[in-house]
Parts: C-alpha cells; sequence; structure tokens
C-alpha cells in the first residue's frame, strides 16, 4: 500500500499519467503543480506550502516558499541526512560535490546495516555531467548525462573484502580481489579499460540522468535546498541501464540545509578513507495510529505527482489513505483522487532491514474523483460494469469502484492483498516518521511475499492522534470553482488522445 501507487495496488493508474503526457503533447499546454489550496505557484514553479490546521507540528505550518531553478545550479557538496536504503536492500550515505567546470566528484559510503554504523566499503567516483533539456516525461525536472573517469574502491573490513570476492570478477582492471587490503584504495574502473567490476556491483550513476534542484524560503529567512537525483530501478538487473522518471531522497547543501544536522556534518567531513559512522537512532515503536500525511508534493516514477493521507485504527486493523494526483510537480493542478480502505495485520520483523516489519493489507473499498473533464470523459468511456456507474462519472463527484470489483481501466481490482514492509524513525526534532516500502518501478504490485519491497518511499509524518471518525471528515479539497480544466484545442486533439490512450490501456493492461 503506498504511494499513489496504492493507487497501484492499482497498477495501472499511472496509465493514466501517460495519457496525461499524450494530451499535453497535443495541446501545447504546460501543467505545471501542489496539494489543493496549498501552493500559489508561478511560472518559475514557485510556491507557499500551507498543510491543514490540525497537523501539530510547526515545522510543517509555517508558510515556505519553494522555487525550482530551471536549469537547475548545480554548485557546491550536497550530502545524505540519514541513512539512506536502496532497493536490495543497501544501505549508504551520498556526498556529491560539483565544480563550475561540470566535473564532479562522488562518495558513496557502503554499510552492511541499516542504521549505518558498520561501514563495508566506499566508492569513490570522478567525471563530467552535462544537463540538457527539461524532461518532457517528469515536470520540473531537467535531462542530463554524464561521462564518468574513474571509480575507486576502499574496503573497510575483511569481511567486506569477503562479500566484494564473492560478487567481483576474480580480477577487476588489474587487481586481484583477492589482494585487496582494507583502507587502501583500489581503482575499479578508468576511462581505458572494462565496466565489469562495476557491472558486477550492480553500480551505476544513471541516477545523474534526472535532476531536480528545489531551495525552500522559510518565513524567518532561512533557506534549505535539495538536490533530487533519479530513482534506484527496483530490480536489479535493470539499474544500470534504466533512465530514471522518479527521484530518490534528496540531498541537501552543506551551506543551506535543516538546522541542526547531525548527519550532515558527519557525511560532509567523511572522506573514502574515513566514511561516517552514523549515531544510533532512538527506538522508535512502530505505532501506526493517527493520521500520517505527505510532508510535500512527491514525484513517482511514470509521471505520477501526489501527496498521501493515511488514518490508521490498531484497535480495529483498520487504515484508509487518500492519494490525491496533480500534473505538475508543486501538486498544484490536481487530476484525481483516489481513497482506499481496508483493513490491515503486523507480521514478523524484517530479516531484511532491521527496525522494520512487514505487514499485509487488504483493499476493500476504493473510491474515486475524477477533478478534471478529460479524466471523467475517460472513465466514461469504459464498458458498463467495468468501472463504476456506466456513463456516471461528474468531475468533482465520487464514484464507489467496490460494486463493480474495482475498475479495469484503471487496474484496479477489489479486493486486493499486497505484502508491505514499514518503519517508523525519528526527525530531528524527535518527531516520528513513517517509512512505507517503495512500489516496483514497473508499475507492478507487491502481491505476492517475494515483491515485498526492501527500500522505501519518502516519509509521512504524524499529523494527528488517530480517531477513526476523522477518515469520514477527510476533505477532498476540491469543488468545481477550483477546477481548472486541462483541455484546450479542438475536439478532435480530444478524440486522438482519447485514442491514443485507450490503445495503451488495451496493449499494456493486465488486471490480476
Amino acid at each position: 500500500m503506498s504511494n499513489g501507487r496504492f493507487s497501484h495496488l492499482l497498477r495501472g493508474v499511472w496509465l493514466l499519467w501517460l495519457w496525461q503526457a499524450v494530451f499535453v503533447a497535443a495541446t501545447g499546454n504546460k501543467l505545471w503543480e501542489v496539494p489543493t489550496a496549498s501552493f500559489t505557484s508561478s511560472f518559475n514553479l514557485t510556491g507557499s506550502l500551507q498543510w491543514e490546521p490540525h497537523c501539530q507540528y510547526r515545522h510543517l505550518q509555517d508558510r515556505v516558499r519553494i522555487t525550482a531553478d530551471s536549469p537547475p545550479r548545480l554548485d557546491g557538496t550536497w550530502v545524505s541526512t540519514r541513512c539512506e536504503v536502496r532497493p536490495g536492500p543497501e544501505f549508504l550515505t551520498r556526498s556529491y560535490t560539483f565544480h563550475p567546470s561540470r566535473h564532479f566528484q562522488a562518495l558513496q559510503h557502503y554499510y552492511s546495516d541499516s542504521s549505518c554504523e558498520n561501514p563495508a566499503y566506499t566508492l569513490i567516483i570522478r567525471g563530467k555531467v552535462r544537463l540538457r533539456q527539461a524532461s518532457w516525461i517528469t515536470r520540473g525536472g531537467t535531462e542530463a548525462e554524464h561521462h564518468l573517469s574513474k571509480v575507486g574502491i576502499v574496503v573497510h573490513s575483511l569481511a567486506a573484502k569477503q562479500r566484494l570476492a564473492s560478487r567481483l570478477p576474480t580480477t577487476c582492471v588489474g587487481v586481484t580481489v583477492g589482494r585487496l587490503v582494507p583502507g587502501k584504495l583500489f581503482e575499479l574502473y578508468n576511462t581505458r579499460a572494462g565496466r565489469g567490476c562495476l557491472t558486477a556491483l550492480g553500480f551505476s550513476m544513471m541516477e545523474m540522468g534526472l535532476i531536480r534542484v528545489e531551495t525552500q524560503h522559510h518565513s524567518n529567512g532561512g533557506k534549505v535546498q535539495e538536490l533530487f537525483l533519479g530513482d534506484i530501478h527496483t530490480d536489479w538487473t535493470q539499474r544500470t541501464h534504466y533512465r530514471p522518471t522518479g527521484y530518490q531522497q534528496p540531498l541537501q547543501n552543506t551551506m543551506h540545509h535543516i538546522h541542526p544536522c547531525p548527519v550532515c556534518a558527519l557525511v560532509y567531513r567523511s572522506t573514502e578513507h574515513r566514511p561516517p559512522v552514523l549515531p544510533r537512532s532512538p527506538t522508535a515503536p512502530l505505532s501506526l495510529r493517527g493520521r500520517w500525511v505527505s510532508q510535500r508534493c512527491e514525484t513517482r516514477p511514470t509521471v505520477l505527482f501526489l501527496t498521501r493521507d493515511f488514518t490508521f485504527d490498531p484497535d480495529q486493523h483498520a487504515w484508509e489513505g487518500l492519494y490525491r494526483h496533480y500534473s505538475d510537480p508543486a501538486c498544484s493542478q490536481p487530476t484525481f483522487t483516489l481513497r482506499a480502505s481496508g483493513h490491515y495485520a503486523q507480521g514478523n520483523p524484517s530479516a531484511k532491514v532491521l527496525g522494520a516489519s512487514e505487514f499485509v493489507f487488504k483493499v476493500t473499498q476504493v473510491k474515486v474523483t475524477a477533478v478534471e473533464e478529460p479524466t471523467a470523459k475517460l472513465l466514461n468511456g469504459t464498458r458498463p460494469g467495468k468501472c463504476g456507474r456506466a456513463g456516471g462519472w461528474e468531475v468533482a463527484v465520487e464514484q464507489d469502484l467496490t460494486p463493480t470489483d474495482g475498475c479495469t481501466a484503471l487496474g484496479i481490482k477489489l479486493p486486493h492483498k499486497e505484502y508491505e514492509l514499514f518503519k517508523i524513525e525519528l526527525d530531528h526534532r524527535k518527531h516520528p516518521l513513517l517509512f512505507i516500502g517503495e512500489r516496483p518501478s514497473d508499475g507492478s504490485s507487491p502481491d505476492r511475499p517475494l515483491r515485498r519491497p526492501t527500500s522505501f518511499q519518502p516519509p509521512m509524518v504524524l499529523c494527528s492522534g488517530g480517531e477513526m471518525h476523522a477518515m469520514r471528515r477527510f476533505e477532498l479539497g476540491f469543488n468545481s470553482k477550483q477546477v481548472q480544466l486541462a483541455v484546450s484545442g479542438t475536439v478532435r486533439q480530444t478524440q486522438l488522445v482519447l485514442l491514443v490512450f485507450g490503445f495503451a490501456l488495451g496493449s499494456l493492461f493486465r488486471v490480476y
């Protein structure tokens, strides 16, 4: 269950965004982004974030103006703010430095544990990056190309050396793996050698293919700059050539970051020979009770912009999730809203990610609201009995998909089960953060135990206490006066878009 891809429980919802991209191409419209009544956007992606008043934390209530320059300004050093979890799982911290000459140096510190306390090895990467055009797939992002010149490795323990020996070819760039000495730098790649060693490690800098820099301007005059690099494919075999369409957890500029940030300082001062050892985080009990919300407009692979709003009732083992989808990276132009609910059961602690727990979620009801006319028209074109009330879709009117056992056009089948991974951590202010499993990059669903996630989506914050009746008071935040239709051009253009989207549905949808 999770992102707007629990809209991906929901294995076809992303095709709505494929259709949105085609529609924009046909009409020439520009769609930019954010939560309803939360941002006021201008053409340069500037917004002011105002969360709902019953979110208890002051740092969410403060007005924050967000800008995103195009092209992004990369100069400086950008660092991790916490121990990061990549699919696999892999645990790492990152420190990337960009120079005005377009050269960059990246340090990736890998660990044997999910708290980043036990360094295993460090990769030192040198190369050049070239910014290209604005991405037509992921709005607000900039496409880039990179060229690697050198990649070296420093092993930090004998145990790590033994693990690497089982993964790397016998010889890498003339260096026998058996001769690796902890603390000594060995070259894995240069421009004259092949990439066999890098491929064996699952190493790739394809994350450089999609870049976005956001600046948060706080009312007290301070600012925070964040660097978003492309997402890592959840399938290990795909990650070395995957072109990202979403983002990883952002890195923060060392000159403009959240205070206090002890992890930032440790990562900034690190070297390939002195990896950061992160302080042990206070143990946070896995208590889901209450309402959890997104901290920002979130971006997912395959052109998804959304905010999430979950409420859990542990007494009844019940949950409800509200996913608000938008056409822009600031979440200012809504397209549709999805409300899912059901029950859940907590399983065993995860054997792969220390501190995380396994869950099984059952989705028993899904309601959808079309917030723009093209979406309503698309859903009205579905076969009777396959997607809500035939011909009954109207803008800003919620429809229950339960009577039709889901919606074939959206890839929703009810009831539905998902195998999940949850974790709770404390932020720098000791406020709880909820991490929910990352969706598969191919848009499928973790509907089997073997598909259970091994990494996480962006964390959500606890917003209020958790009375179940609060679920019933969820506000969609949309009305017909607020809806800005993305429709322009002729009827013929719209018909062409629907025809293309219908072809995509017929070609790509498989309902499980």
